[in-house]
């Protein structure tokens, strides 16, 4: 990728894997779908089951060749977020609630203006954390150990 496309990166995501999405450019216009994967690095989506174009695969080692239908990306610009309430597509804002948390609304004309949920899918972890001690981690016993008192000043290196 050269400088000028790596400008045009996308910095602040308002589609996220696992949002209700509708198409409004392209063959499957009008159609909504879940958001199965975000390509950051070239401002696309996979939406499941639309956008579907042939891809010619050669035998290999282990798999069979043969013509098969797969997701193509699509462009981000292509696709908007379904407002929950009217299920039609809709700009996503950000506003802070009363107790400071941060969530999604829906914007623009005719739109309900309602809180659209952070999907499920975000809470599941692709890798699951290591439950066993490893061969890197620190002991229990060092990590609790006080090593500075904020009384005396002593642990606080000399600099």
């Amino acid at each position: 990728m050269g400088w000028k496309s790596a400008q045009k990166l996308i910095h602040h995501w308002k589609i996220l894997r696992g949002d209700n999405v509708m198409i409004i450019r392209g063959k499957d216009k009008g159609e909504t779908g879940l958001v199965k994967r975000v390509v950051r690095s070239q401002n696309r989506v996979i939406v499941e089951g639309k956008n579907l174009v042939k891809k010619h695969i050669k035998q290999g080692q282990g798999h069979e060749g043969g013509i098969f239908t797969v997701e193509a990306p699509l462009h981000v610009s292509n696709v908007q977020v379904v407002d929950p309430v009217t299920g039609k597509p809709c700009k996503v804002g950000i506003k802070y609630l009363e107790d400071g948390s941060k969530v999604r609304v829906a914007r623009g004309i005719g739109t309900s203006g309602s809180i659209i949920p952070r999907p499920e899918i975000l809470k599941m972890r692709t890798t699951p954390r290591p439950t066993v001690v490893g061969p890197k981690d620190t002991p229990i016993d060092v990590v609790l150990e006080k090593t500075y008192d904020p009384t005396t000043g002593k642990g606080m290196p000399d600099l």
